[in-house]
């Protein structure tokens, strides 16, 4: 059994999606290689989005003193990153405005990274039961492997909608991605 908790979880999905930019980075503007990577990057993001909205941030209202305000920032982040996304999709991957909403996802991406990283992990470390964080890792571990893999914006935001959409989606959407062979150009 994986002892690892949401913490360990969630830096890995980070560490995950650095990666990918990285190789994105790497990658020829405008090639099939690019357009891979920032799919698969697209759904590692929608997925994580998912855990942090049923998991993370009902954590985060219930054991930090400031959690609403933090949560509520947070959500707008997901939103505005989850727009990106969207309009990445619809975008000409060998166009300008693809480059551009491109860097400003991965600039996006990384500032709330690092915020979370540095500011509200360890605060949540700090103040959550160790039990507690172990047993989310292991619910975050579980939605993931079920969760959308393509950006709603207008989704709702709350914990139990987001379960409940994320039941109706997830499925959808991978069987959308293998029939269409997204990320696997």
């Amino acid at each position: 059994m994986d002892s690892r908790g949401i913490v360990e979880e969630l830096t890995e999905d980070h560490r995950q999606v650095r990666s990918l930019f990285d190789g994105i980075r790497s990658a020829r503007p405008g090639s099939a290689e690019r357009l891979a990577l920032v799919e698969r990057a697209g759904r590692a993001l929608v997925r994580h989005a998912t855990a942090e909205r049923v998991h993370l941030y009902p954590a985060v209202r219930r054991f930090l003193p400031d959690g609403d305000g933090w949560v509520e920032r947070e959500l707008r982040e997901h939103q505005e990153i989850e727009e990106l996304l969207k309009a990445l999709e619809e975008a000409d991957p060998a166009g300008e405005e693809f480059a551009h909403l491109l860097l400003s996802l991965v600039t996006r991406v990384t500032e709330h990274v690092v915020e979370e990283e540095q500011l509200l992990f360890p605060r949540l470390q700090a103040l959550c039961p160790a039990d507690v964080l172990r047993d989310l890792g292991a619910k975050v571990r579980d939605i993931e492997a079920t969760a959308p893999t393509r950006p709603r914006p207008g989704a709702p935001a709350s914990a139990p909608l987001v379960r409940l959409t994320a039941q109706m989606w997830g499925p959808l959407d991978r069987i959308r991605d293998a029939a269409t062979r997204r990320g696997r150009r």
